[in-house]
């Protein structure tokens, strides 16, 4: 488990940690509601007359109040239970992953496979009208293919349709454009510079173009700073955002950070490698 899977980890464990806390919160302002409600006589209505009234009326008002708290504790409990839930199940490779360009190319290459056994599965079923005998497949799959064809509309003309190959095609696509701006960012050497009260750093290791101030910056440049997408890191004692071109195009128009000797960001970046066509 490498340092981003063991943050991932972390974070899910502090969602159910804190889910746990806001239960227990939510169970005991319930009991304690239940116990007030329980000196109640069963049906005693409030006494308008009595002498009692304003007290009574107060203390039904405090068993209200805690159930309205232990429903909110329930509530943020729930909350915190479905971030867990969905970081565990999240298995989109970040790009702050260490390992993103191997698990990136791990997956291109499975998605690859993928699209060559389906357009094997398709010709061969074209040619010989079932899939048994198909290399690639078992004998189970074959049947559930053959199975499907022989529901399928008229028009269907091989088990794995054509919107199914276009739209792994259009995966894999994507995976190489987020391997190769991967492999720019990583092998890029990415440039940052000094400005007047600070300097701005392009941190390849984490994968960051981070902002540090030598002073706590005015609020205006906060400002400014969030509305380009940076956020403050306390941990990193900078404001920083994803480490790209796009970053770096944001924060030259943010004029409190902008170089020393005037010189554009953009222009002592590297450039951008042309994709071979194919």
């Amino acid at each position: 488990m490498n340092e981003y899977e063991r943050k991932k980890q972390a974070r899910i464990e502090r969602y159910r940690e804190r889910a746990g806390q806001a239960r227990a919160e939510s169970s005991a302002l319930s009991r304690q509601a239940s116990d007030m409600l329980s000196a109640i006589p069963p049906g005693q209505p409030l006494l308008v007359d009595h002498y009692s009234y304003k007290s009574d009326k107060r203390y039904r008002e405090k068993i209200g109040k805690k159930m309205d708290q232990s429903i909110a504790a329930g509530e943020k409990a729930e909350y915190y239970e479905q971030k867990a839930r969905a970081a565990e199940l999240n298995t989109a490779i970040s790009s702050d992953d260490p390992e993103a360009l191997q698990k990136l190319t791990d997956k291109l290459s499975r998605l690859k496979d993928t699209q060559s056994l389906m357009k094997k599965v398709n010709a061969y079923y074209r040619k010989h009208q079932t899939c048994r005998g198909c290399e690639g497949i078992s004998p189970e799959q074959a049947a559930e293919l053959d199975e499907g064809m022989a529901n399928a509309h008229s028009w269907e003309t091989a088990p794995y349709p054509p919107y199914l190959l276009s739209n792994l095609n259009q995966e894999i696509h994507r995976i190489e454009k987020r391997i190769e701006q991967l492999s720019h960012v990583k092998e890029g050497g990415f440039q940052g510079w000094e400005f007047d009260g600070g300097e701005v750093v392009a941190n390849v290791e984490k994968n960051r173009l981070q902002v540090f101030f030598d002073s706590i910056p005015p609020e205006e440049v906060r400002t400014a700073l969030k509305g380009h997408g940076f956020r403050w890191a306390r941990s990193e004692g900078a404001w920083q955002r994803q480490l790209s071109q796009n970053a770096i195009y944001s924060a030259r128009r943010i004029p409190a950070i902008r170089p020393t000797d005037g010189s554009d960001p953009l222009k002592v970046q590297p450039k951008k490698k042309s994709t071979p066509q194919r």
